[in-house]
């Protein structure tokens, strides 16, 4: 399993213990002390957990599993995956916990840094189905298709 790959997913894991922690957290506050959580504290949870966790972990496993990029395929580098890497995990660790540091009255600094780390999600995402777009590609299965094999 190539460094990159692992990073992905050992990250993945990271976020999903976040997640978990701040899920209790919340669950905690609401049935013992009554205070229910926020729309930011709920954001904070579901990105921890559906773009660190989920998205980080698909994008690790795409990493290992596609199909390597053909020798002639000049579409594919991994410095972007490495980039969009970077960018999805400051991205979502900057956006986690901005969310739950914000409040009501927050300041036009936390509020920004929440958007500018929203756009840096959707870029590293976008970055790596950009380069990765080369490599979703039929190996073998073309073959077997001609042959009648169903799927």
């Amino acid at each position: 399993m190539h460094t990159l790959v692992r990073r992905y997913i050992k990250t993945a894991i990271g976020f999903l213990a976040a997640g978990l922690l701040i899920g209790l957290w919340m669950l905690v506050r609401r049935e013992l002390y009554g205070v229910f959580a926020s729309s930011f504290e709920v954001s904070a949870h579901t990105h921890a957990l559906l773009v660190g966790f989920v998205m980080m972990m698909i994008l690790g496993v795409a990493l290992w599993l596609f199909p390597r990029p053909s020798r002639e395929d000049e579409r594919y580098d991994p410095r972007v995956a490495e980039a969009a890497y970077w960018f999805v995990t400051a991205g979502t660790g900057g956006r986690v916990i901005a969310e739950l540091l914000r409040r009501p009255d927050a300041s036009a600094v936390l509020r920004w840094t929440i958007v500018v780390c929203g756009v840096s999600q959707v870029v590293g995402l976008l970055l790596f189905f950009a380069t990765m777009w080369s490599r979703i590609r039929p190996v073998g299965s073309r073959a077997r298709e001609a042959a009648g094999e169903r799927f």
